[in-house]
């Protein structure tokens, strides 16, 4: 398959691009040398080789989320640089 102005142009709308000429010659002959790489390992044989998923067969395993510290309300507003009683007390940042 060979690419053409077409293709890039196509393929530069759909990805919201905005080429110059220079910028898709180059374009072509990159997609021109991806779409010989695939040619290329199309031509492998592949028949006896199983498909791979993933990498390994290790499960993955993780911790259990258990508690391992907690600390009261109070504790919690000692080191906030602005807090009343109850809360963090934050800069606004939405406007009405």
């Amino acid at each position: 398959m060979t690419i053409d102005k077409e293709t890039v142009d196509k393929v530069a709308h759909l990805a919201r691009l905005e080429l110059a000429e220079d910028e898709k010659e180059m374009l072509m002959k990159d997609m021109g040398k991806i779409l010989d790489f695939m040619d290329k390992l199309n031509e492998i044989d592949t028949s006896g080789v199983e498909p791979l998923v993933y990498m390994t067969d290790e499960v993955n395993t993780t911790r259990e989320d258990s508690i391992k510290q907690e600390i009261t309300h109070e504790e919690a507003l000692e080191n906030a640089p602005k807090h009343d009683e109850d809360f963090f007390l934050v800069a606004k940042v939405i406007e009405k």
